[in-house]
C-alpha cells in the first residue's frame, strides 16, 4: 500500500493577515487596561505586531498573557465567523452581556478617604450599590473598564471639603441627581446609553467640597486611536505622493 499521507505545513510559518495582527494588537490593549504591560512594553509589542509576517512572529507576543490564545489560521476564521468580520470591525462599542458578572462578589462597596486619597479602577467589580465619602481628601470612582453585578447600580457620593470624580464611558446609562451646599456636584455626564448598557445613578451631596462625573473614553480605546494616528503616518511616510 502507498503511503498517500501528506505532512501539513508547520503552522507557524504560514503567512498572517491584517485580522490576525488586529487580534493580538487587541489582547495587548486590554493587557494595558489591565496594569498587566505598561507603555514601553505595549509599544515594542505592538510594534512587533504589526511587522510580524507569519504566525509563529505573532504567538510569543502574547504567549505571557492570562488571555492568550495561540493565533492560529482556525483561531481567526472562528473569529470572524463568530462576528461576520474582523474582531475589531466595531472596537469602540462595549460588549456588555460580556462586562455583566452577575452572582459575582463586588470587589469593594465603600471608599473613604480622610485627609488621604482612595482610587477604584481597572477590571473592578461594581455591586448594586458603592458608597464614597471624601473629608479633606480625594477618591476617584472609574468604571470604565468595571464588570457589574446588576444592571441598576448606585454610587453614593458624599464629601465635605473634599473632591470625588467618576469616571464612566461615552455608552454608558447615567442619571446624576446629587446636590451641592456651598459646593458643587456636576451633573453634566446625565444622558443615555448603548443598549444593554448598566443604568448607573450617582447621588449624594457635596459640602463645601465637590463631585464631578465625566464621560471619558476607555484606555483600550484610546491606545486604538493612538494606533490609527500611528499607521497613517507609516502609510505616509510609505506612500509620500499619495
Amino acid at each position: 500500500m502507498s503511503d498517500d499521507h501528506r505532512t501539513p505545513p508547520r503552522l507557524p510559518d504560514l503567512r498572517a493577515s491584517d485580522a490576525d495582527r488586529e487580534r493580538v494588537a487587541e489582547q495587548l490593549r486590554d493587557a494595558v487596561a489591565e496594569g498587566r504591560l505598561d507603555m514601553t512594553e505595549f509599544d515594542e509589542r505592538l510594534d512587533a505586531t504589526y511587522k510580524a509576517r507569519t504566525y509563529g512572529e505573532l504567538e510569543p507576543l502574547t504567549r505571557d498573557l492570562p488571555s492568550h490564545e495561540p493565533v492560529t489560521a482556525s483561531s481567526a476564521k472562528a473569529d470572524l465567523i463568530k462576528h461576520g468580520a474582523a474582531p475589531s470591525s466595531d472596537p469602540v462599542a462595549i460588549n456588555w452581556p460580556e462586562r455583566m458578572a452577575e452572582g459575582a462578589e463586588p470587589t469593594s462597596t465603600l471608599g473613604f478617604a480622610f485627609w488621604s486619597g482612595f482610587g477604584r479602577k481597572g477590571s473592578w467589580v461594581v455591586g448594586r450599590q458603592f458608597t464614597a465619602f471624601a473629608m479633606w481628601g480625594g477618591g476617584e470612582i472609574d468604571l470604565r473598564e468595571a464588570r457589574f453585578t446588576d444592571r441598576d447600580v448606585e454610587i453614593r457620593c458624599f464629601t465635605i471639603m473634599g473632591g470625588l470624580q467618576v469616571v464612566v464611558p461615552p455608552d454608558m446609562t447615567v442619571v446624576v441627581r446629587g446636590f451641592g451646599v456651598m459646593g458643587g456636584f456636576d451633573d453634566r455626564a446625565t444622558g443615555e446609553g448603548t443598549p444593554g448598557s448598566p443604568r448607573v445613578v450617582v447621588k449624594g451631596f457635596a459640602l463645601m467640597g465637590g463631585v464631578g462625573v465625566d464621560r471619558k473614553i476607555r484606555r483600550a480605546e484610546k491606545l486604538r486611536q493612538r494606533e490609527e494616528r500611528r499607521r497613517a503616518r507609516l502609510e505616509r511616510r510609505a506612500n509620500p505622493d499619495d
